[in-house]
Order: structure tokens, then sequence, then C-alpha cells
């Protein structure tokens, strides 16, 4: 009887251990933030958003995405695809990619990581099981920016800084299908969970198109602020949040009549988002403040500015 509180004391010690390993943490989400200047990717701790380390990753990186315990960044001057082992936070290697690539999206499988390439006017497709580029597809849009999965994996809208439209990608067919008309200058794609929906906001427009994914069609123009960019859904569909460069703010639209109902200012030229997996925080990257706005997403005000490195380009959270 006497022995157990030795042994329990013992288990206490090893958890206490195990908690400094960063590989076995117990802890909430982590959000991971590629800063273009730097040559960094910082690691903000969910729980009390505050950084707790920055990982070099090649010399300008931009778009990134999970998938399992890897982080894949594009690296746009190296035209490659930097990967970050989440365990070790450091990187254990690089896929090569077509020339300057910049948006970075997982299937929610896991299995494929895609990146679009500007200047090759492409998306490379990478088998992670493989780790290598199994395929790429050319798209109608020059300059594609970012390539965005259906929640079920069998189709990614791809937009570019040089179209008015949306391209839409098969993934079984590995080619092109169709092309839906937008706006100018189509930035950020985010879907509603059951995929019927796709938000897009267009940069030169300043407006935000909700697609009806299986007809193919815009069903509605949401007026956005100035200069509309990143597009972020909530984990229940009900929100959908869109960044707004020129004005330093997030708007805020209401899924069920597709109607801006917030807009809650932030930093310098927000740009990428992301939305914990509870919902109850977004984390904005403010380019030309050098900082991640956190919004608290049920009041719509921010309850913390986070520095980071120079030019920060999007969060990705896990």
């Amino acid at each position: 009887m006497n022995q157990c509180p030795v042994k329990f004391s013992s288990v206490l010690r090893l958890l206490g251990s195990a908690l400094l390993i960063p590989g076995l943490a117990l802890a909430s989400p982590f959000a991971y933030v590629p800063n273009e200047k730097s040559g960094t990717v910082s690691v903000i701790d969910v729980a009390n958003d505050s950084v707790v380390t920055d990982i070099k990753a090649g010399s300008k990186p931009r778009g990134l995405a999970i998938a399992g315990n890897r982080l894949y960044v594009s690296d746009q001057p190296a035209n490659a695809l930097v990967v970050i082992d989440l365990a070790s936070r450091k990187p254990s290697g690089t896929v090569a990619l077509g020339e300057s690539p910049e948006g970075v999206s997982a299937s929610a499988a896991g299995d494929w990581i895609v990146a679009a390439s500007e200047v090759s006017n492409a998306v490379s497709f990478i088998d992670v099981a493989t780790g290598k580029k199994a395929f790429s597809v050319t798209t109608e849009g020059k300059n594609p920016e970012h390539a965005v999965f259906s929640p079920d994996g069998k189709l990614l809208l791809v937009s570019a800084e040089e179209a008015d439209s949306v391209d839409v990608v098969d993934v079984a067919q590995r080619k092109q299908v169709a092309s839906i008309k937008v706006g100018m200058r189509p930035r950020g794609i985010a879907f509603r969970p059951d995929g019927a929906v796709a938000y897009v906001a267009c940069e030169l427009a300043s407006t935000v198109y909700a697609i009806d994914v299986p007809g193919r069609k815009v069903i509605k123009e949401i007026k956005a602020g100035n200069f509309s960019n990143g597009v972020t859904m909530a984990p229940d569909g009900k929100r959908v949040y869109v960044s707004n460069g020129k004005d330093g703010s997030v708007s805020v639209i209401d899924t069920a009549g597709n109607a801006v109902v917030a807009t809650i200012p932030v930093g310098k030229r927000p740009w990428n988002m992301a939305i914990t997996p509870d919902g109850s925080k977004l984390y904005v990257a403010n380019g030309r403040s050098n900082s991640v706005s956190v919004i608290d997403t049920a009041s719509n005000t921010v309850s913390k500015e986070i520095s980071v490195g120079e030019m920060p380009w999007g969060v990705v959270i896990q």
C-alpha cells in the first residue's frame, strides 16, 4: 500500500518531463505563420497566444498546409516545398515544384498536398505517402495563387491573379474540367463543410462570390471591404471570414443569408487566415504590421495582437 504514492508521483514526474518535449506536448493546437521576408515559420501556442519558436523555412516561405505530422511550406525562390517535421520542428526535406509556388493546401483525407505555381501556370500534386510530386495540372487562369480541395477531395478550385474566373480541376481525371466566371483577380477560396457552396474573394472587385459548386455558377455577389483576398470558413459553416487588404479589416459573412453581418478592424494588409478547430478564434496574418490578429469569433473583436516575423503571409492551425 505504501508503494502506491511513490509510483503515482513517478508517473507525474514522467508526464511533467513529457510536456517539455515538443513532439510529446499535451497542449492545445498550434498556429503556424510563414514570414516571407524573415524566411521563417512562427509557431504560436493557441492556448496562450504567444510565439514559442521560429522554424527556418527557406528564403521566402508563403503558402503552407499540414498533412499528418508534417508541415509543407512553399519556398518561392527555390521553386520547392520545404517539408517540416512537426515533432522535431525542423526541416526534413524538400519537394521540387513548378516556378514561383505560392498557395498550398491539403486534402481532408491527408493523401494529397497541392501547390499553385504562378509562373508555371500549373498546380502540382504531391503524394503524401511517397513524399514525391505525382503529377501537375495546367490551368487556364494565369498566375494561379490558391488551389483548394472540396471537402470530399474530388474537386480542386484554383484562383489566379490574372483572371476573372475560377478553374475547376477533377482530381480523379487529373485535368481542368470547367471554369466559373467571377470578378477580377480571384484570391482566397473556402468551401462550406457540405461542399455545396464555395466562397471566392476577388481582390479588384472587392467582392465575394458565393458559388453553387454542383451547378458551377455564381449564386450571390457579396460586397466586402477594399481588396478582399483571404477567405476562411467556420467549422460549422455558419460564418465565412474575408480579409480586406486595403481597409485593414475582416468582413464576417452569415452564410444563411449571404450577407456581411460584422466588420472587424485588424492590422495592416491582412492576408490569409485560419480558424481554430472549435471555431472560437480566428488568426489573421497582417503582412505590413508583422503581426497576427486574434479574433474572438463570439464577440467579433480582436483579443490579442501577436508580433511575428516580417511580412506574414498566412496561417494554418493544427
